[in-house]
């Protein structure tokens, strides 16, 4: 099983103890039990015939077993205690869609940034090119941005942006269409224009494990309408995209997101990224940032 170096201390923010968190994908959990981290705790987790049991983890044994929650593909749990169900995410279990658990990638950055960095289309062309984006469709457009309080979420709407691969099924450049949503402090779900359906989108979502104040695993599920295309196609395009972003990650400087508006200057292209900020600090979250000065 996998060891985890025990430097971090665990988690002492209450908000995000009372989160369901995923740890791994349903489909590669087995009898066996594994081990990960989470919040700086070490967690072993298994099947026990059709249940999932996950626990805190006491040398090489379980201990007493935590709230277990499967869904999207993915094994969730709670350190704390659950203040509200997961997020909602009709598409997945839409019939007709094909789920691909797409991949589970560790990066040495906070929750927080990697969050911030699955908002942000300005990077595309630079980081993506020739797939997300390329010289010269530079441009972020203008967009909309709303804290939506019944749902409390981050929602950013009219977002477009010229895409030279926008799936792994594309078989062209198109100006896709996007909407972001924020429905958990490291959680984030991205709608965006589906090539085999002009009606409907596709769905990235990407649910950010905090093994510690500094290093995540990302997880992320692909749901797409596209009959053409292997599953093994979708997760390594979805890979690819991950490569491409994880040293861009780890080279963040600071590694915890600052909060203070004044700590980063935010550009047009930056609206969403400043909605998240403050959304978190008005939540009062303290873990894996850095909380605005008094």
């Amino acid at each position: 099983m996998t060891q985890y170096s025990t430097a971090q201390n665990p988690c002492s923010d209450n908000v995000i103890l009372n989160q369901w968190h995923a740890i791994a994908a349903l489909e590669d959990t087995g009898r066996n039990p594994h081990r990960t981290r989470l919040l700086g705790e070490d967690l072993i987790y298994y099947l026990d015939g059709d249940d999932v049991v996950v626990s805190r983890a006491s040398g090489e044994r379980a201990g007493p077993g935590l709230p277990v929650h499967c869904d999207y593909g993915y094994i969730w749990t709670c350190l704390g205690q659950p203040e509200k169900p997961l997020f909602d995410m009709p598409e997945y279990h839409e019939a007709d869609r094909r789920n691909v658990c797409a991949a589970s990638v560790g990066v040495r950055v906070s929750a927080p940034r990697a969050v911030e960095n699955f908002l942000d289309m300005g990077h595309f062309p630079y980081v993506h090119t020739g797939i997300l984006g390329e010289v010269p469709h530079t441009e972020v457009r203008e967009y909309d941005v709303e804290l939506d309080l019944e749902k409390d979420e981050v929602l950013a709407t009219r977002c477009r942006f010229y895409q030279p691969q926008a799936a792994a099924g594309a078989t062209g450049g198109m100006l896709t269409e996007y909407i972001y949503r924020v429905p958990h402090p490291y959680c984030s779900i991205l709608y965006k224009s589906c090539p085999d359906d002009e009606s409907r989108f596709d769905v990235i979502a990407l649910f950010v494990q905090p093994v510690d104040e500094e290093n995540i695993r990302a997880h992320a599920l692909v749901s797409v309408i596209d009959a053409h295309s292997a599953s093994i196609d979708i997760r390594m395009f979805q890979q690819t995209i991950f490569g491409q972003d994880k040293p861009i990650l780890e080279n963040q400087v600071p590694k915890k997101l600052p909060l203070d508006p004044r700590a980063e200057t935010p550009i047009r292209a930056d609206k969403s990224a400043v909605f998240y900020r403050r959304w978190l600090s008005q939540k009062g979250i303290t873990y894996g940032v850095i909380p605005a000065a008094a």
